[in-house]
């Protein structure tokens, strides 16, 4: 595979990852913010929807292209840079998986208050606390990716 190709794929999925990112927290975080049973049980499937159709697919991809271009440019997985990013991906990754889980059971707690005109549980409530505190950890890494996949420094400190 061409270098261009490679990394214009790569170069894409971290724009999918951070959009994707930033757009679910935005309308989950917005939703929540209406107190809305209603509006948080429509914006909730569709948050988790997003996730598996583009942050899953990126997310799987991304590691790939990467190596394959580290491999390509004649990088070293060694180089201070390479193992720092695939550090914060592993954060990411460890923020992210969680947060699934806890986006598909919001979801589910919202369609049934929805369903049954109640409000949210408590159990709502502590899980969107740290869905926002996860989030934060994730956010932070991947825009310090970014700036070592454009800088590629020789050291870092």
């Amino acid at each position: 595979m061409s270098y261009f190709i490679l990394k214009y794929m790569h170069i894409l999925g971290a724009c999918v990852l951070l959009g994707t990112g930033i757009g679910i927290a935005f309308f989950m975080f917005f939703a929540v913010r209406t107190k809305s049973v209603e509006v948080i049980a429509s914006v909730s499937p569709l948050v988790v929807l997003a996730d598996y159709i583009f942050t899953l697919t990126a997310a799987f991809l991304q590691p790939i292209t990467g190596a394959l271009l580290v491999l390509e440019v004649g990088y070293s997985f060694f180089d201070h840079w390479v193992m720092f990013s695939l550090l914060l991906y592993l954060v990411i990754g460890l923020c992210w998986i969680p947060v699934v889980f806890m986006q598909i059971e919001m979801k589910d707690l919202a369609l049934q208050a929805s369903s049954m005109g109640e409000g949210l549980p408590p159990r709502f409530h502590t899980l969107y606390k740290r869905w926002f505190v996860l989030g934060w950890p994730a956010f932070l890494s991947i825009m310090i990716i970014f700036a070592l996949m454009i800088e590629k420094p020789v050291a870092l400190f």
